[in-house]
C-alpha cells in the first residue's frame, strides 16, 4: 500500500469544534466543548470574544444594546456562557467561572441597574447581566 502525504493525513483529522480558551486546562476545554455541543449552544469562545468585544468600547458607562441580532448581543452571549457554566461539572466549571468573573465585575462596573428590569418577566429576573439599562 503506498504512503499517504502528510497533507491528506491531516485532511481527514476532524477539526476542533471550538478554539481553545487561555487559562483553561485541556481536561476543561473537553468538557466545555462537550457541554456546549449537548446543550445546543453555541461556540463558547466565540461567546466570550462577544462578550468581551462589548466590554471594550471606551467611554465609562455602557448601555446594553437593544438588539435581535445574537451576534452583536452581550446579554446573548452571557447567556450561553451561564448555559455552559450550569452544564459543567466542578472542576471545569471553577476554571471557566475564573475567565468569566472579571468579565463580569467589569460588566457590573460599566453599566447601570434597571430598576424595573426584573418586574417586566420572569426571563428577565432569572439573570443579574439582564437587569442593566438598555439603550432604547
Amino acid at each position: 500500500m503506498p504512503r499517504r502525504r502528510p497533507g491528506a493525513v491531516r485532511a481527514d483529522r476532524p477539526e476542533p469544534r471550538d478554539t481553545p480558551i487561555p487559562g483553561i486546562s485541556r481536561r476543561a476545554q473537553a468538557a466545555i466543548e462537550f457541554a456546549a455541543a449537548h446543550r445546543g449552544a453555541g461556540s463558547v469562545s466565540q461567546a466570550l470574544d462577544r462578550y468581551r468585544s462589548f466590554l471594550r468600547q471606551p467611554g465609562r458607562w455602557l448601555y446594553v444594546p437593544w438588539t435581535d441580532c445574537p451576534c452583536c448581543d452581550p446579554v446573548d452571549a452571557r447567556d450561553e456562557l451561564e448555559a455552559v457554566l450550569r452544564a459543567l461539572p466542578p472542576g471545569a466549571r471553577a476554571e471557566l467561572r475564573r475567565v468569566v468573573a472579571p468579565l463580569d465585575e467589569e460588566f457590573r462596573r460599566r453599566t447601570l441597574p434597571d430598576p424595573t428590569a426584573s418586574s417586566l418577566s420572569s426571563w428577565h429576573a432569572a439573570g443579574w447581566w439582564r437587569q442593566r439599562l438598555q439603550e432604547r
